[in-house]
């Protein structure tokens, strides 16, 4: 049956870096640096963060999949003081844990791939997942995951079109390759609809954070576009003709229990 969650699979699965690429790369792309994450000193509001705090009394807690550095939770404490971090790295989960001292607020860990962690890990009353989802092929497992642990509200936090995207010149430019243009915000919104939740969407702007925090950003982006390291000048030229945006479209999509 052709479902929003079948299509959903089937346009991310058209992501997939080609074999030929993938095989000759020196690093696997996948790379995540923790510094990344790293939440900055004042956390700029958003309409996800107010989606959080409205659903928050004081004291309440928030349960953040794919929590890297905590900006999801941080950005609503208070009126949280209760936090609960779900990641697959380690290192994220430390960076986690010490912002939680830094924002006098008690916390826990889970190390892990959710949902298969899911009934290891409390519920909250705020569920997050922000830009989580586009990693997440079978969608309505990861979603009902998400909407069982949360009491009062769910919120997920993505790019209106896929991340990756910013950097469909590189992979023209260097391979002469076209990346896709779905899934989107909406396909999940559709997604969620299908499965009988009344979710609200709403549209706004915010920074980039990935790679501008890297003095040296031309390493990640090479690394991410398969390429060696005998080419990292290549890409820094390419990357100074044709930089990056600063800020990109986004969508907060939000359901009460």
């Amino acid at each position: 049956m052709n479902t929003a969650a079948s299509k959903w699979r089937e346009d991310l699965a058209s992501w997939a870096i080609p074999k030929e690429i993938l095989d000759g790369a020196e690093t696997k792309p996948w790379i995540h640096p923790p510094a990344v994450f790293q939440i900055p000193q004042v956390i700029p509001d958003s309409p996800s963060l107010q989606r959080i705090r409205e659903a928050l009394t004081s004291g309440g807690s928030i349960l953040d999949i794919g929590c890297g550095g905590g900006i999801a939770s941080f950005g609503c404490t208070p009126p949280a003081n209760h936090v609960v971090g779900v990641d697959q790295q380690q290192e994220m989960l430390d960076l986690y844990s010490e912002n939680a001292k830094k924002f006098s607020v008690s916390s826990e860990t889970y190390l892990g791939d959710w949902p298969d962690v899911a009934n290891q890990v409390p519920t909250a009353d705020v569920v997050t997942a922000f830009h989580v989802v586009y990693n997440v092929g079978e969608i309505k497992p990861f979603i009902e995951a998400l909407d069982s642990h949360a009491r009062k509200r769910v919120v997920l936090e993505l790019p209106t079109a896929h991340p990756m995207t910013a950097m469909a010149a590189g992979w023209k430019h260097f391979w002469k390759l076209v990346r896709p243009t779905n899934p989107t915000a909406e396909d999940l919104l559709k997604v969620i609809s299908e499965m009988g939740i009344n979710a609200k969407i709403e549209y706004f702007s915010g920074p980039i954070l990935l790679d501008k925090v890297i003095s040296e950003f031309e390493k990640p982006l090479r690394i991410r576009l398969c390429l060696p390291e005998s080419r990292e000048e290549e890409v820094k030229a390419f990357f100074t003709q044709n930089p990056l945006p600063t800020t990109r479209n986004l969508a907060v999509i939000w359901w009460d229990k």
